[in-house]
């Protein structure tokens, strides 16, 4: 019963590292130069 604190703390600090490295690959992904490399911009300008 004492150490229900130490786990409960132990859990959130776990998912804290699984949230905090998942979202530091999904920007390191985003900022890399492959990242929307084939897209294309629509041209406003085309039509007319």
């Amino acid at each position: 019963m004492n150490n229900t604190i130490y786990i409960i703390l132990g859990v959130v600090f776990a998912l804290y590292l699984v949230v905090t490295i998942t979202n530091r690959n999904k920007s390191k992904t985003r900022k890399s130069k492959t990242f929307m490399s084939d897209y294309e911009r629509k041209d406003k300008r085309e039509k007319e």
